[in-house]
């Protein structure tokens, strides 16, 4: 297992869902190939810059890259050796708990003990009829499998038997991770019964917070403790993450001149995914962008004071960006990863590890 101290302060990092939209600018869309070599290249330079975490998200479409994060995560540990990796988020409604088990446990072999799970019941249900599940269960599928999830984690010998898949009969689970247990969250875009159920449950917490005012949040992370400590799970095991759209640059106005293009054009094909044409205004992405708001864009010092504001809101253990949306370039994704690693990072921990 990795041994290096890790520094001080919340943990930071940055995932990608692999999303394969048009640059706005060019008109040109990249290879499946070449967006996951992408991914890649994203993975190492995340270790390169000194930052902590690296996670992929799942999907199952053609305008997606990834669909099988342990696989890429695996490729990404042979070019990194000390941060986590993480999926972020698998969608657990659809994946058999045992395989997914022995997949991130196969990682953590792989990768000396870095593999995390962030679990999600999923925004696209592609994956519903893809893998055989009705959509009728969404809600009672998740609870089912993560329940079952906890239970790999534990043990090695597994009696289960529940409504939605074949029992286990002193079931041997294996591989074993290389950690005790395989860290495992819950990602939460709003809704107050699963911040609960992820207390009562004693794993992580994961916000996404893609704009709007943070405090918002605070009602989910409040209810999330309090059911952990309720169930008997200890504080400081209730641990929260924030995830969000983040883009840095010199300066505010530099960061909005550049990132509106691709911020907009990465709503307008989500939400035609999503059956809705909604676009979004230059005025409106100046005030999604604003200092009170949850979106991540602008100059170091406003990214700083916006993670810090929101960690005197939720005492959160870790922040993870997302960048590389609406097709845009790579070098840009780079700089803006340099610039959260060098000029944000260091002052953020050191604020928050007071």
């Amino acid at each position: 297992m990795q041994t290096e101290t890790r520094k001080p302060g919340i943990e930071i990092g940055i995932y990608t869902f692999g999303d394969l939209g048009p640059d706005p600018l060019t008109g040109k869309t990249i290879s499946i190939q070449q967006r996951l070599h992408e991914v890649l290249a994203i993975g190492k330079l995340t270790e390169e810059a000194g930052l902590d975490i690296f996670g992929v998200g799942e999907h199952h479409r053609l305008d997606y890259a990834v669909s099988a994060p342990p696989v890429v995560l695996a490729a990404v540990a042979q070019n990194t050796k000390r941060i986590k990796l993480t999926s972020a988020t698998t969608v657990l409604n659809t994946v058999d708990p045992v395989r997914l088990f022995e997949d991130f446990a196969t990682l953590d072999l792989i990768s000396n003990g870095r593999a995390e799970i962030i679990t999600g019941r999923g925004a696209f249900v592609e994956s519903f009829p893809l893998f055989g599940h009705d959509l009728n269960n969404y809600d009672e599928l998740f609870d089912e499998n993560i329940r079952l999830l906890q239970e790999l984690n534990t043990n090695e010998i597994v009696n289960w038997n529940g409504s939605f898949r074949s029992p286990l009969t002193n079931s041997m689970i294996a591989p074993r991770p290389v950690q005790n247990k395989l860290p495992i969250w819950v990602g939460v875009g709003g809704t107050p019964d699963s911040a609960i159920r992820a207390g009562k449950l004693g794993t992580g917490l994961a916000l996404a917070i893609l704009g709007g005012d943070p405090i918002r949040f605070k009602p989910l992370v409040d209810l999330y403790r309090q059911a952990g400590i309720s169930a008997g799970h200890r504080v400081e095991d209730l641990k929260v993450a924030v995830t969000g759209h983040t883009y840095i640059t010199k300066t505010s106005q530099q960061a909005k001149d550049e990132f509106y293009p691709y911020y907009a054009n990465y709503w307008g094909y989500v939400n035609k995914q999503h059956g809705m044409i909604t676009r979004i205004s230059r005025s409106d992405f100046n005030y999604m962008a604003s200092p009170e708001t949850g979106l991540f864009v602008g100059s170091p010092q406003q990214i700083i004071e916006k993670i810090l504001h929101q960690h005197e809101l939720f005492g959160h253990q870790r922040f993870i960006a997302q960048m590389d949306i609406g097709g845009l370039p790579f070098s840009k994704v780079a700089a803006s990863i340099e610039m959260l690693a060098t000029q944000v990072a260091p002052i953020v921990r050191r604020e928050t590890a007071r």
